[in-house]
């Protein structure tokens, strides 16, 4: 998080019009989990229980647990209800409902130093997704603009990798705004060397498009050996691109190069 730029305001969306908001809405559930934990206690002791419960595959009593605390403003018990409801975890799949808790939590900000800080940069980072894909029926629509300005929010005040790396790929792609190729260097720069292997792979790309053949083929290779199984498809289908287009001796160079490659590197 880049500490100095934050004022002793609550932090708030930029700029962002959210649809669809209004006020949590608490149906009423039969609480009785018992281990001295009533739908009249503490926000806190209610979330923990919730997380207790969930992870102990009791998803049904963790919901409740968590719309009561919700209910009650904790703002931990409402993110993991937007997630669970986002992922169809313990509940109905609900995109609607999960923005709209997102939304909620982003709206009332987050003090510096807060313990919600995590929160509510999820939300944003949520949000921004929702935002670039919309929601199929419902009044949430693609907004290409407003996904770019949370990405650019959590990037720059909050130094989060991912939304470094989604607003590169925006800005790459002109999606949102105009082109703009040295702005998407400069955060894919930034999300790689806080180990973000995708960030890695996409900057050695454009790099190689740009004609550093070598460099470009190191740092996808080595992105490569490091991102995760649901990245692998789509890194490994850019790198085998490029290393089709290189010549066997700036392959031999770039695979040798790769080896002592790091994402902390002070490559530009």
């Amino acid at each position: 998080m880049l500490a100095g730029e934050l004022k002793s305001l609550k932090v708030a969306i930029l700029g962002v019009s959210l649809a669809v908001c209004g006020t949590f809405a608490m149906p009423a559930y039969a609480f009785d989990p018992g281990a001295g934990v009533t739908k009249e206690s503490g926000p806190f002791a209610l979330f923990k229980f919730g997380f207790s419960a969930y992870k102990n595959g009791r998803k049904d009593e963790a919901v409740e647990a968590y719309k009561y605390a919700a209910e009650k403003g904790h703002t931990g018990s409402r993110w993991a209800l937007a997630n669970m409801y986002a992922y169809g975890d313990g509940v109905a799949e609900n995109d609607l409902e999960a923005f709209k808790i997102y939304s909620e939590i982003a709206q009332e900000g987050v003090e510096p130093g807060s313990e919600d800080t995590g929160y509510f940069v999820n939300a944003l980072i949520s949000l921004a997704g929702y935002y670039r894909r919309g929601i199929p029926d419902s009044p949430i629509k693609s907004d290409m603009s407003q996904a770019r300005q949370l990405y650019f929010q959590a990037a720059s005040t909050f130094g989060v990798a991912e939304a470094q790396f989604q607003l590169a790929r925006m800005l790459l792609s002109g999606e949102g705004g105009s082109v703009n190729v040295q702005q998407a260097k400069k955060w894919l720069n930034r999300a790689r060397k806080s180990g973000h292997a995708g960030a890695m792979g996409v900057f050695g790309n454009v790099i190689f498009q740009e004609g550093q053949t070598v460099r470009g083929l190191a740092f996808m290779t080595a992105a490569l050996d490091q991102c995760s199984p649901k990245d692998r498809p789509w890194m490994q289908s850019m790198q085998e691109q490029a290393f089709s287009l290189a010549s066997e001796d700036d392959r031999r160079t770039a695979i040798a190069l790769s080896q002592n490659l790091h994402m902390q590197g002070d490559d530009d």
